[in-house]
């Protein structure tokens, strides 16, 4: 395939969970909501986590954005749903590897449509848009463990 075709698939990927993003709302079960926001460029994400014996049993989002912001949100919470928190923290690492352009770790896991974000290194002043979602999961994974 060539980098045209990638590039576009990549954007219609990034477009659909923009358009149609997964996992949109809020928790009625007990869990931990995070409010963040990038006073940059008005992002706002408020992220509910629930997390029962060390697992990711739900992740839901509200919030505001760009395509990238909103989309990366989307595709975070598919991502972590299922896995322990620190798979979730360690998928967040890589996932901050990949936006500033560094070599990842072989990955234990497959990294699914958040593969499609990878282009946003390109642009820095969007990282911190594609990377919002992963620090509000950080914060919860955190606030969770106290």
């Amino acid at each position: 395939m060539s980098f045209n075709n990638l590039d576009t698939l990549y954007r219609q990927v990034i477009m659909d969970h923009y358009k149609n993003p997964r996992n949109r709302g809020s928790l009625a079960k007990q869990s931990v909501t995070i409010d963040m926001n990038n006073p940059t460029c008005g992002d706002r994400i408020e992220l509910h986590l629930q997390i029962e014996d060390d697992i990711v049993k739900d992740a839901k989002f509200e919030g505001e954005g760009c395509s990238i912001s909103m989309s990366s949100a989307s595709m975070m919470t598919q991502a972590v749903k299922g896995k322990s928190a620190d798979q979730a923290l360690k998928m967040s690492a890589e996932f901050s590897k990949m936006m500033l352009g560094e070599d990842m770790e072989e990955l234990n896991f497959d990294l699914g449509d958040i593969e499609a974000l990878q282009g946003v290194s390109k642009f820095p002043a969007r990282i911190k848009c594609a990377t919002l979602a992963w620090k509000a999961m950080e914060k919860a994974v955190a606030a969770n463990e106290q």
